[in-house]
């Protein structure tokens, strides 16, 4: 493995039973780099961050960590239900289970984390919010702080800032700039040309298989013989 690469995956398969999802996937991804994922609905995406989370066990193939070794999965906004009675900052406090089990009561550090992570994402006002009462945006910036609360090496976004505002979009990704050049190597997913265009690595998958990767400008151009983004959507 190269002293750049944080993740390397070699000939991952991958899927849910008996479905397949991902084919011989093999590719390298930059540590403390920010790799963005692009191609159409259905192609993989999702199930690759579940590979590189560990929530996803490959049928065959390695996926090979190096400094990158502890991931924080932050999901779609739409994926916690409503239903939960739970405020802004125990959403965010349950990023630390992950180092502290989900019963045992938060140290000192902990609290700390938690505090910084909600105003690193300036959420601290809404602490005692419902998160069902949040805006969309609102909640997309409480699940980042959640992933962040996890202090992760490998921080992990399903389309972080699809159906957000200009202002929200913009702080999502001023906050992935900062932890990039914290040392943290982040993964996102996305349907933004230009939002993976920012990335300093980039991925094109299309019916479960790698496509294409390395800089999005010639990754994104590599989409399609016709502009990129009928390939993206």
């Amino acid at each position: 493995m190269q002293v750049s690469d944080a993740v390397v995956l070699r000939d991952v398969t991958a899927g849910y039973g008996r479905r397949t999802v991902l084919r011989g996937l093999s590719a390298r991804l930059p540590r403390a780099g920010v790799t963005a994922v692009v191609g159409p609905n259905g192609s993989g995406k999702s199930t690759l961050l579940g590979v590189l989370a560990g929530t996803i066990r490959p049928v065959h193939g390695t996926v090979e960590l190096s400094g990158a070794g502890r991931p924080g999965y932050v999901v779609q906004r739409d994926a916690v239900s409503d239903a939960l009675p739970i405020t802004v900052r125990e959403t965010v406090a349950m990023g630390r289970w992950a180092s502290r089990g989900p019963w045992r009561r938060l140290t000192a550090h902990d609290r700390a984390v938690v505090d910084a992570c909600m105003a690193a994402l300036d959420v601290s006002s809404l602490a005692g919010r419902r998160l069902s009462t949040l805006s969309g945006g609102q909640r997309q910036r409480v699940l980042l702080a959640q992933g962040l609360a996890q202090e992760p090496d490998l921080l992990l976004l399903d389309e972080p800032t699809t159906g957000l505002d200009a202002a929200a979009r913009e702080h999502i990704a001023g906050v992935i700039e900062r932890e990039s050049a914290r040392g943290v190597t982040i993964v996102h997913v996305t349907h933004d040309p230009a939002e993976a265009s920012r990335a300093d690595h980039c991925l094109l998958l299309n019916e479960g298989r790698l496509v294409a990767q390395g800089p999005p400008t010639e990754v994104l151009a590599a989409a399609t013989g016709t502009p990129a983004q009928a390939r993206l959507q």
